[in-house]
C-alpha cells in the first residue's frame, strides 16, 4: 500500500459499510476491504474506486464467527508492518422478534456476530494501535440499541452491549491515544431496511423528525469525521444520526 492513511473496514460489500469505502477512499485512505464472501461486482467495484481515486484497497474475505479465519485475516493485516489507523466495525445482522418469541440460540447468534465477533476484532487491532500510540475505532451501533421497543430483545441487546464496550474502550484506551466511538444510525435505506415489514419501517419513518430514512452516504460522513484529525478530542460517544427520532 502507498504511504496514506490505511483503514479497515468490515461489512463493506453492501450499506453503510459500502458507503464508508467510497467516503475514505475520496479522502486518500488506503483500504482493507473486509467481507464475507468474495463477489465478482464487488471486486470490479473496488478496482473502478482504485483508479478513481489513486488508492490501494486488498480485499480481505472471512466469515466473522468463523474464529480461525478471522483470526487469520487480521494477523495478515497486522503483519503487512503497515500502520492501521482506522478501524470501522460496520459488518452486523439484523433481527426482528418479540421476546417470547424468540429463542435463545437465536439470541446467541445475533450476540456472536453483532457483539462478540466486534468485540475480538477490537482486541486484535487495538494491540498495534497501543503500540503505535495513535488510531480510531468507530463501531456501528444503533438507535435500537439506546431506544428499548418491543420486537427488538435480541437485535437492539447487542447493540446496546457494544455500546457500552465502546464506552468502555474507549476510557482503557485514551492512555494510547487510541480514541474509540460509537455511531447509531436510524433507519437506513439499506438492504436492511427493504427487509422490514412495511408497517414497522413506516412507524419508524413518522417517529422521526424528518419523516424520511437516513442515507448510507450520510452515515459514512460521521463515521469518517470521528476518524479524522477534526475529532481528535473525541472519544467515549455513542453519536445518534436519526433525523430527530421522537421518543
Amino acid at each position: 500500500m502507498s504511504g496514506n492513511k490505511n483503514v479497515i473496514i468490515t461489512g463493506s460489500r453492501r450499506g453503510i459499510g459500502n458507503a464508508c469505502l467510497e467516503k475514505f477512499a475520496s479522502n486518500g485512505f488506503n483500504i482493507w476491504a473486509c467481507a464475507r464472501n468474495q463477489d465478482d461486482l464487488f471486486e470490479l467495484q473496488l478496482d473502478s474506486i482504485r483508479k478513481m481515486y489513486g488508492v490501494d484497497i486488498e480485499a480481505v474475505y472471512f466469515n466473522l464467527t468463523d474464529e480461525a479465519a478471522r483470526k487469520n485475516a487480521l494477523k495478515k493485516i497486522i503483519m503487512s508492518g503497515r500502520q492501521i489507523d482506522a478501524l470501522v466495525n460496520c459488518a452486523g445482522v439484523s433481527h426482528g422478534g418479540l421476546i417470547q418469541m424468540t429463542s435463545m440460540d437465536d439470541i446467541r447468534k445475533i450476540f456472536e456476530i453483532n457483539f462478540f465477533a466486534q468485540i475480538a476484532l477490537m482486541q486484535q487491532i487495538l494491540r498495534p494501535m497501543s503500540r503505535q500510540r495513535t488510531g480510531s475505532i468507530v463501531n456501528l451501533c444503533s438507535i435500537a440499541g439506546i431506544r428499548g421497543e418491543a420486537g427488538y430483545i435480541a437485535y437492539g441487546s447487542s447493540k446496546a452491549a457494544l455500546a457500552f464496550a465502546t464506552r468502555c474502550a474507549a476510557q482503557e484506551m485514551a492512555p494510547y491515544n487510541v480514541r474509540v466511538n460509537g455511531v447509531a444510525p436510524g433507519l437506513t435505506d439499506t438492504d436492511m431496511a427493504g427487509e422490514m415489514e412495511c408497517k414497522a419501517k413506516k412507524k419508524m419513518v413518522d417517529a422521526s423528525a424528518m419523516k424520511r430514512l437516513g442515507q448510507p452516504q450520510e452515515i459514512a460522513d460521521l463515521v469518517f469525521y470521528l476518524c479524522s484529525e477534526q475529532a481528535s478530542f473525541i472519544t467515549g460517544q455513542i453519536i445518534r444520526i436519526d433525523g430527530g427520532m421522537i421518543w
